[in-house]
């Protein structure tokens, strides 16, 4: 290797990217992080609370400390900051259950090159249905990646303060916006719009943090359903632009549009990238996600939502960070 060359360890790290994925979900699996929070700090002390062997705790905490998950002082480990916040059991903005179900997801990335080559899924996909029992382990798993989000959406339309507010949630899944809003405003009241099965698992997380006296569910395919006319001071669009492709979701802006009172707000979430298509980088890698599992959708531009939701009627249109997603707010 000469001066100039750089080291390969850069690109064997991304060559060999899977190996992140098993440590991270083994240890979910065996709440390793749960425990290190807990008070185990050595090999020894995770192997008999988790219940595995001590070799393979300690093949995990080595993994985990050169994903950069778990720090080691002295020959006691612990959580950082990162993994605390998000790999804990219980905590509100836990990740640990979709660590888990990406363990299972590994093997769909096989047939990524087929995907590019044809512009898009080269089987017909099969999960985009009502009746998929799937559901009730995604669901709840991809929850906690809104909190964050949700939160901040709050802040955003001043929420808190704004009243008796009625709420559309278009395929709201979990109901985690609408939970936290409804906690956020003791006034407000939600509506979500999703697949009967779906909305099922959300009237159980809402009656959990209490608030389900305020939210009721439409059954329904947002696609088909209407959304009335002039009936809510907010709606929600969160994940799905990424699925539609440009003229579903002008479509689809337009009806919200109509469903708005006067002077109402859409709210988008999403993994926008910039226009210029140079970052950031959770959105760019994301469009792979797209390109395997639907035939249209993508990681759109600002440009995209801005002319979008222009179409569809709104006049100011506005975003706001909320990493690794965006906020679009348009009134």
């Amino acid at each position: 290797m000469t001066d100039n060359q750089p080291a390969p360890d850069g690109v064997l790290r991304l060559i060999n990217g899977y190996w992140a994925t098993g440590v991270l979900g083994a240890a979910a699996t065996h709440s390793l992080f749960t425990h290190l929070e807990n008070g185990a700090e050595t090999a020894d002390e995770l192997a008999t609370r988790a219940d595995i062997a001590e070799r393979g705790a300690q093949t995990l905490l080595d993994g985990l400390v050169s994903l950069g998950l778990v720090a080691l002082h002295a020959g006691r480990y612990r959580n950082t900051p990162e993994a605390s916040a998000y790999l804990v059991e219980g905590k509100p903005a836990s990740l640990s259950s979709f660590a888990k179900l990406k363990l299972k997801h590994m093997g769909a990335l096989v047939a990524l090159p087929d995907v590019v080559r044809a512009g898009g899924p080269v089987t017909d996909p099969t999960t985009e249905v009502a009746d998929n029992p799937h559901w009730e382990e995604v669901v709840p798993a991809i929850a906690a990646q809104s909190v964050p989000a949700a939160t901040i959406a709050a802040e955003v339309l001043g929420l808190a303060d704004a009243g008796e507010v009625s709420i559309l949630d278009v395929g709201g899944g979990s109901g985690i916006y609408s939970a936290i809003w409804l906690e956020a405003n003791p006034a407000a009241r939600s509506t979500q719009l999703d697949w009967e099965p779906i909305n099922a698992i959300a009237r159980r997380l809402l009656a959990e943090r209490g608030v389900a006296d305020r939210f009721t569910c439409i059954d329904g395919d947002f696609h088909t359903t209407d959304f009335g006319t002039a009936k809510y001071d907010i709606a929600l669009y969160s994940h799905i632009a990424h699925q539609e492709g440009p003229e579903g979701n002008v479509e689809v802006f337009t009806r919200l549009r109509n469903a708005l009172k006067p002077g109402g707000a859409v709210v988008i979430c999403d993994y926008v990238v910039d226009d210029d298509r140079s970052g950031p980088a959770f959105p760019l890698i994301f469009a792979s996600e797209m390109l395997l599992k639907s035939k249209q959708g993508g990681t759109w531009r600002q440009s995209d939502y801005r002319d979008w939701l222009v179409k569809a009627g709104f006049e100011d249109v506005s975003f706001h960070s909320a990493p690794p997603a965006t906020l679009v707010v348009a009134r």
